[in-house]
């Protein structure tokens, strides 16, 4: 139980509580996001330096903490994101008639900052934990990494559920670049490869020695990664995934009229979703 139910439990809690906590931050009003930032981006340099002191730390203790750096590290880029600090350098929809190479141009642009700076992350959490015994924040970081990148990939090619109700108002241009399709050919290659590296890491955490560093910090990134494979369904079948987090959503029911007192340009959101063919062609 120690060795893989505690570490299943530890890491569905972090991922449900965090995601709560960043939609939530990210749903008060605008003025508030700056002292949000700022907060985040202390945990982001203390997890920085956790990563230092447990690149060798092979105990129990030492796993937990690094995948919890891990986590804050990358909660860090997807605050900076969903608040609009780091996006793009693209902040409107794509006009109407655009498609093929130039709507992917298009759609880059707007995510182009958010991208850049994950891959100056990267080799940054691999420097820093280069050599060491304990690779859990760095193997944490990058299943956080490619699998966001293949979910952003599969909702810009096409699936049927686009989860649009967690992006903020702020961002509501980033609706043009959805694709909403019964499915695309990416999808299903995704989910394959995914789930069986997930089943090795599943096998690797079983057959680890009991109470051995392996058992644990196999469990965690299997554990991840899995709820990471969970994401995509999400994205192709009829569950309320945004159930999960619907005392974090609340807080853009409140009136945002101090948001209009900052300055700060309102964005209206897109009447309709446009339906997009895999290249990005409007039909």
């Amino acid at each position: 139980m120690a060795d893989h139910g505690l570490p299943v439990l530890y890491a569905l809690f972090l991922w449900w509580f965090s995601t709560g906590v960043i939609l939530y931050l990210d749903g008060l009003p605008r003025r508030t996001f700056r002292w949000s930032m700022l907060g985040c981006t202390a945990l982001a340099v203390v997890a920085l330096w956790g990563l230092v002191a447990t690149r060798n730390d092979i105990s129990v203790v030492g796993v937990y903490a690094a995948f919890t750096y891990g986590l804050l590290i990358w909660g860090w880029h997807e605050m900076s994101f969903l608040m609009g600090f780091v996006t793009g350098p693209r902040r409107t929809a794509c006009p109407e008639g655009c498609r093929g190479w130039r709507h992917l141009g298009h759609a880059i642009q707007a995510i182009l900052w958010h991208e850049l700076a994950i891959v100056a992350t990267v080799v940054l959490v691999v420097a820093l934990t280069w050599g060491g015994a304990n690779q859990v924040a760095t193997w944490t970081f990058l299943v956080l990494w490619v699998m966001r990148l293949s979910a952003k990939l599969n909702v810009y090619l096409g699936v049927p559920n686009l989860t649009e109700e967690f992006l903020p108002q702020h961002l509501q241009y980033l609706r043009s670049f959805l694709t909403r399709r019964p499915m695309n050919s990416l999808f299903p290659v995704s989910v394959t490869v995914s789930t069986v590296v997930a089943t090795h890491l599943v096998d690797s955490a079983l057959t680890a020695d009991e109470g051995a560093f392996g058992a644990v910090a196999y469990t965690f990134v299997a554990t991840l990664l899995v709820l990471a494979i969970l994401e995509h369904w999400f994205l192709v079948l009829p569950l309320p995934d945004a159930a999960l987090w619907s005392w974090a959503l609340r807080s853009r029911e409140t009136d945002r009229s101090d948001d209009r007192s900052t300055g700060l340009p309102a964005v209206a959101p897109l009447p309709t979703f446009a339906t997009l063919s895999p290249i990005g062609r409007r039909t």
